[in-house]
């Protein structure tokens, strides 16, 4: 099993060789940095040189109060290795870093390079990329946002796994027509990055189950949220809010979030579930909440980034009445995270 200390000998950033003795000089150059993302990447670096086996990870506050997680170097290393595994991905493989190192899934793709020996380029991690069309590249990670801005320039990459918010049904649709294999993953910092992946395109058969990576176990607990057991990545057995249904020890289909479900008058409504009926419908970031109602406990209500707008009635066709939002409001600015996530809880008291 490689270790932490040990440079894959086939590892390059952008196109020089670099063994763990003169990443250390790397780190001290690459920190000094005026470039934010390039100095991100040196600090990691340089944290990854120094004598702890330890590396503090911060989560990005999505369904919380962001913290600081302590996460071991070498279960880093184990996820690195998974993730390899099951994309069959080879030393002098070239690699593409498009997201900050400041967070975990920057991190991760900066480990799997030193890990499993890529040739990595670092590029400024925006919206719209600005991707080398002249190289090609073997796997890349980016969030949604990335994909959608620079989904023309994605020809000569062949595996992209994309993370950090939920896919919408109208971009999955935009994937269908390019030979890209592209991944939605499922994880979190407490994981170190992802633990399963679904393909999104270029399959004879669609489907929307996750299907877990190399030594992964999970299980449903009385809620029927996902239970993770990842010893290769976590010592504890980790239990999300994450409502799944298990279609077998290998695979799962996300739901919804357990702490998102609104009860209107007995009747489960999954948040998630009705905003990927509305994908591509609104042409502004929204949500789906709750609000109380005297009759039915709830009302589903849906928010809405921006001016005051008209939206037709044909737009929630397919929504059942329960499900369907009984109110509208629209709020000029959404509260996010640092990471550009929709922080809904803060959202919401806005109103």
């Amino acid at each position: 099993m490689p270790s932490f200390d040990i440079v894959n000998e086939c590892f390059k950033y952008n196109g020089e060789y670099y063994s763990f003795k003169t990443l250390a000089i790397l780190a001290q150059k690459l920190s000094a940095s005026k470039e934010p993302y390039i100095k991100d990447i040196g600090v990691f670096f340089k944290e990854w040189c120094d004598s702890s086996p330890i590396i503090e990870l911060k989560t990005s506050g999505s369904t919380g109060v962001p913290k600081i997680i302590k996460m071991k170097k070498q279960a880093m290393v184990n996820s690195a290795i998974a993730t390899g595994t099951y994309f069959n991905l080879q030393p002098s493989n070239k690699a593409l870093l498009c997201l900050p190192a400041h967070y975990i899934a920057g991190k991760m793709m900066l480990v799997r390079a030193l890990v499993l020996g890529f040739e990595i380029d670092s590029i400024e991690p925006k919206s719209n990329l600005n991707i080398d069309l002249d190289k090609h590249y073997h796997f890349t990670a980016m969030v949604p946002l990335q994909i959608e801005k620079s989904i023309t320039k994605l020809n000569n990459i062949d595996n992209v796994i994309v993370g950090g918010a939920k896919v919408s049904k109208a971009l999955k649709e935009r994937f269908q027509s390019i030979n890209t294999d592209v991944f939605e993953t499922y994880g979190m910092t407490e994981t170190v990055s992802h633990i399963a992946v679904k393909q999104l395109n270029n399959q004879e058969i669609n489907s929307d189950t996750f299907k877990i990576l190399p030594g992964v176990k999970i299980t449903k607990d009385e809620r029927d949220c996902l239970v993770v057991n990842a010893p290769n990545v976590s010592e504890n057995t980790i239990i999300t809010n994450d409502i799944v249904k298990l279609h077998s020890n290998t695979e799962f289909e996300w739901i919804g979030r357990a702490d998102n479900v609104i009860n209107s008058g007995g009747v489960k409504v999954f948040p998630e579930q009705v905003e990927n009926k509305l994908s591509g419908k609104i042409d502004r970031r929204f949500f789906i909440a709750s609000e109380k109602d005297e009759v039915f406990g709830e009302c589903v209500i849906l928010l809405i980034e921006g001016a005051e707008i008209q939206i037709d009635d044909i737009v929630f066709q397919e929504i059942d009445s329960f499900s369907k939002p009984k109110h509208i409001y629209f709020i000029s600015e959404f509260i996010e995270t640092s990471s550009g996530k929709i922080q809904r809880n803060k959202t919401l008291q806005l109103l």
